[in-house]
Order: structure tokens, then C-alpha cells, then sequence
């Protein structure tokens, strides 16, 4: 009951959001146009093997994609299956580079997408899915605005307004590191940024509650990323000015326009507390606040969206199991063509897990201190979720085991402590930093909708 009853909090919050937005920036009303930046966001112990866990909604013997529910009849099930098959996450392929791909016949020349015919330019004629599946998240397109000139200061300045326990998302590249705040990236989702010479986009959709760096070149384009204002199983669905693509949040796919079918590349990020961001990157650059757009920044527009029942404008299969918890957080971790789902349930009880993703050893710590950023009115009373983080369980080629003591995390070679950043901190590997392995935070609904059916 009071789950659901957040469940209306949340719809009657964000609508009484876009009235005041509305009333406060002169938007045209709704299905009108309106122009770009004018809209509301809508849319000691010992370390477990995750493959020998269960966790919610996870198969008993790995941690990754089940079937559909097996109430279902057989031939829904098997529909089912064929819709989540074709836009399953394989950031094992080769993102970036044009895959010459057939797409599915009976998705061409289908129907424009309502009220996107007036919007777009995009070719509606090609598509990698259904139509169907996409509806609209309230804004239209734009109404969320990407930041698209990120202005950036000192861990010093953002300390004056950031707390400890917020969430950031932290990108490293070529030993220099950028900290991107969830209380900016709720109200913009995107993040158009040039790091070191690497165009890149930084993501976050709160409905999924998935936080992602994508690299921006494709094929012989340098895209820029923007909130089309639909989304597919409460995901955003992100647009491209170059063509005008629709591109999954979840999965880097393109699924409408020149693009349809192909994939976009995930790059390494983390999501940590600022606290643990600052610490361990003294020196790195933070998003400002100064974004050109008029925003309450710190206040949370989906409050008590974590503790609700269902997910938020989720149309879609039904693939969360009876007596499973579709918010529980979970980290995803990919490498090849291999990926594993582990509960923070499963990491807040053990600390450290290890997995073997074909054919290599990933470490994934957990470290408790992060605000979630969709629970409180302010997103730094959040409740603490703690946070997860991915790592190649090696240091120069030499295979290395980790453990959760006293609270820390230490390596069983040497007895040196890391931390959730993935550095050595004292000991004899001090100053050591592990690679990190591709990793998404993602709520249970939405790894197993974007995973599920994945060959």
C-alpha cells in the first residue's frame, strides 16, 4: 500500500513540476512545441562468487538474464523473448563502427510514432523494433535540455554546494578524471562534453536509474546527444542532431533513423559518492551548476521514485518475477560478450564479489555512503544505497584476490586497502589503480528488460 500510494506522489510531484515550470518559463502547453531547455525532467568476512548467489529476480546459478515468466502462455512468451532479444545490451560488440546488419522486415516502413512526424526528420521507414513499445515520457523533444557547453570547476568551488553523500558519476580518461553531479544530470540527462581530445556523452535516466558514458563518434560522425521525450520500458530514448537516430539509453542501440541497428560505444564510469569521488581525484573537474539553464539544482524531482511499487511509465513485458522488488539496485558488468547482474542486496552483505566474465576476473566492491538520489526531497538526504564499482581483478598481468576486513577492502597478496575508486591506498601496492571493467547501475526491472533474451 505504500508503495503505491508513492507511486501517485510521484505522478502528482511531477506533474505538478511541469505546471510550475510551465507557469515559471512560459511553456507552451502540452503537445504544443516548445523550445529546447524549457521542460521538466518526465521521464573479515568472506568474498562470495556471485555465480553461486541468488539474488531477486536472478537465476539460481549466475547472477544473469532469466526467461520471461513462466505463467506466460507459450506463444507470448516466446513474442516476448523476440521483442527483449532485439534490444538486449551486447556492449561486447563493436560499438562505434558500422555493422553491416538486415533489419527485421516486418519493422520496416511501419507508422510514424505518434506525434514525432511534426518533430523529427528522422527516416521513420527504418526501425529495430516495434513502435509499439515506445510511448511518450511527457516532455517533447528538447523539453529535458542537454547541457551542450559544460562549464567546469575546481573539487574546491563544488564543495561549497555539493555534500558528501551525493551521488556523482565519475569518468577517468588518460589519468585525468571528471565529476558529474546526479542533482545537474536529473533535470538534463545529458551531458555533451570533450575530454582530453574524446568526445563524449555522459547519461543518466532516473526512471532506470542508469548512469552512462558513451563515446560520441560513430561511423564518420561526431554526434551530439538529445532527449527525444519518448522513452521504451521507462528508458530514455536519446536523439542524434547529425541524423536524428533514436538511440536505447540502456543498450547504446540505435533503433529508428540512419542508425537503426547499430550501437553506440560504452565507455568505463563509475557512480560514487562525492565524498569518495573527491578524495580519490582531488584535482579533477566538476560540472557546474552554471549551465545556462534556470534549474532548482539539489532538489529531487522524483522523490520516493525508488520506494515505489511499480516503475514509473513502464509499458512493457512482464519480466520482474512475482514477489521480486523492481527497484532493487543492481550493478551490471560486462565484458565480451558476457555479462552479470549482482543485487546490491548481495554486495552490501559481502563486501567484496568475484566473477569470471569470458574467460576474465572482474572484482566488484561495494562501500556504503551514497545518498540514492531519487528517494529524499533533497537528493542529499537520500537514504544511503552505498555504491558499486567494477575492476579487473589483476595488477600488472598478475592475477589478485580480494576481501572484505573490518569493514575494508584488502587484496589476500599483499594486505594492501583499496577503495571503491579501485586504488591502493596503503601497503605495498600504495598507489596501484585497477582497471576498470564496463559496469551500469541499473533497477532490477530495467536490467532484465534490457537483458532478458540476450543470445
Amino acid at each position: 500500500m505504500k508503495r503505491a500510494i508513492a507511486g501517485l506522489a510521484i505522478l502528482a510531484a511531477l506533474i505538478a513540476l511541469g505546471s510550475l515550470l510551465a507557469g515559471e518559463l512560459g511553456l507552451i502547453a502540452a503537445g504544443g512545441s516548445q523550445e529546447a531547455g524549457d521542460g521538466k525532467p518526465g521521464d573479515g568476512g568472506d568474498t562470495r562468487k556471485a555465480d553461486r548467489q541468488s539474488g531477486p529476480g536472478m537465476d539460481q546459478e549466475r547472477g544473469d538474464a532469466l526467461d520471461p515468466d513462466p505463467s506466460l502462455p507459450e506463444d507470448e512468451a516466446a513474442e516476448t523473448m523476440r521483442r527483449l532479444a532485439r534490444i538486449g545490451a551486447r556492449f561486447g560488440a563493436r560499438g562505434g563502427e558500422w555493422v553491416e546488419i538486415e533489419l527485421p522486415e516486418e519493422y520496416q516502413n511501419q507508422p510514424v510514432p505518434a506525434a514525432s512526424g511534426r518533430d523529427f526528420t528522422t527516416d521513420f521507414s527504418r526501425a529495430a523494433i516495434s513502435y509499439e513499445d515506445i510511448i511518450a515520457g511527457g516532455p517533447p523533444k528538447d523539453g529535458i535540455p542537454s547541457i551542450d557547453e559544460p562549464r567546469f570547476i575546481t573539487v574546491g568551488e563544488a564543495d561549497q554546494w555539493l555534500e558528501a553523500s551525493e551521488p556523482v558519476i565519475l569518468f577517468r580518461h588518460e589519468g585525468q578524471a571528471r565529476i558529474y553531479p546526479l542533482q545537474i544530470l536529473t533535470w538534463h540527462e545529458i551531458v555533451n562534453d570533450q575530454f582530453s581530445g574524446l568526445p563524449i556523452a555522459v547519461t543518466y535516466c532516473p526512471l532506470c536509474n542508469t548512469g552512462m558514458v558513451f563515446d560520441r563518434r560513430f561511423y564518420d560522425e561526431v554526434l551530439e546527444l538529445g532527449v527525444s521525450g519518448r522513452l521504451i520500458y521507462s528508458n530514455m530514448i536519446m536523439y542524434d542532431r547529425q541524423t536524428e537516430s533514436w538511440w536505447i539509453q540502456a543498450t547504446g542501440q540505435g533503433i529508428a533513423g540512419k542508425f537503426a541497428g547499430q550501437r553506440l560505444r560504452l565507455l568505463p564510469s563509475g557512480m560514487l559518492s562525492w565524498a569518495d569521488a573527491r578524495e580519490a581525484y582531488p584535482e579533477a573537474e566538476v560540472l557546474s551548476r552554471d549551465t545556462g539553464h534556470r534549474r532548482n539544482y539539489g532538489r529531487n524531482p522524483y522523490a520516493g521514485y525508488d520506494s515505489a511499487e511499480r516503475p514509473f511509465l513502464y509499458r512493457g513485458p512482464e519480466v520482474v518475477p512475482a514477489g521480486s522488488n523492481p527497484m532493487e539496485r543492481v550493478l551490471t558488468v560486462y565484458h565480451g560478450e558476457a555479462v552479470e547482474a549482482v543485487p546490491y542486496s548481495l554486495l552490501e552483505r559481502e563486501g567484496v564479489v568475484e566473477l569470471e566474465l569470458d574467460g576474465r576476473r572482474v572484482v566488484v566492491f561495494w562501500q556504503s555512503g551514497t545518498a540514492s538520489a531519487l528517494d529524499a526531497q533533497r537528493v542529499p538526504e537520500g537514504r544511503d544505497v552505498g555504491s558499486a564499482a567494477a575492476y579487473y581483478a589483476e595488477i600488472a598481468g598478475r592475477s589478485v584476490s580480494f576481501e572484505r576486513y573490518n569493514d575494508r577492502i584488502r587484496d589476500r597478496d599483499t594486505g594492501s586497502t583499496w577503495d571503491i575508486a579501485g586504488r591502493a591506498v596503503d601497503g605495498d601496492l600504495a598507489g596501484a589503480v585497477l582497471e576498470q571493467a564496463l559496469s551500469v547501475e541499473h533497477f532490477l526491472f530495467s536490467y532484465r528488460a534490457f537483458h532478458t533474451g540476450r543470445p
